[in-house]
């Protein structure tokens, strides 16, 4: 584990900031979720918790469907990297590298973008080929964005249909997380 040489008191109600130094680091902002795990030796971790990653299964099974029904690239994000990928030449390049530039801003304005002119880093930094591209970003019914859902093809331009169903995925995964 390394060190930060960062030094916090627990205060009366048990409470510890995290310095805000750390929390812009990891992209932590106000509201997020933090998973607190203990390890034997007494050392307790927090984790940016990634309601998508615990649903990897889950989020490979739709990706595949998703590919399935439609013949084009399928993934599946949290909000900082590529959870599932359906298509396999792609998956060992993609899979857990960091989300690209379009889906970043279908996350941050919560609305689909949709790209006919779509490069490798609107999909992510990783080099592939991508010619368009449609971005839903997975709302829970309490609002909070979680990741994305996104088409994608190296050869064909998308339309309503890749937009309606790719958004209808990401609303049906949405209602599947229960942030509570």
């Amino acid at each position: 584990m390394k060190a930060t040489g960062i030094v916090r008191r627990i205060d009366e109600l048990g409470r510890v900031v995290i310095p805000k130094e750390l929390r812009r680091s990891f992209k932590i902002n106000e509201g997020d979720p933090i998973e607190i795990f203990v390890e034997e030796g007494g050392e307790v971790i927090l984790k940016k918790y990634s309601p998508i990653g615990e649903m990897k299964k889950l989020a490979q099974e739709y990706a595949d469907s998703l590919h399935d029904s439609t013949g084009h690239n399928s993934i599946i994000t949290d909000t900082e990297s590529i959870v599932a990928v359906a298509n396999g030449e792609d998956a060992n390049a993609l899979i857990g590298k960091e989300v690209g530039k379009a889906i970043s801003k279908a996350l941050d304005s919560k609305k689909t973008v949709v790209l006919q002119d779509a490069t490798s880093e609107d999909l992510s930094p990783q080099a592939i080929d991508v010619r368009s591209m449609v971005v839903a970003p997975i709302i829970t019914p309490d609002a909070d964005v979680t990741g994305a859902v996104v088409l994608y093809s190296k050869t064909e331009t998308f339309g309503d249909f890749e937009k309606k169903i790719t958004e209808t995925a990401a609303s049906f995964l949405g209602k599947q997380i229960d942030l509570g």
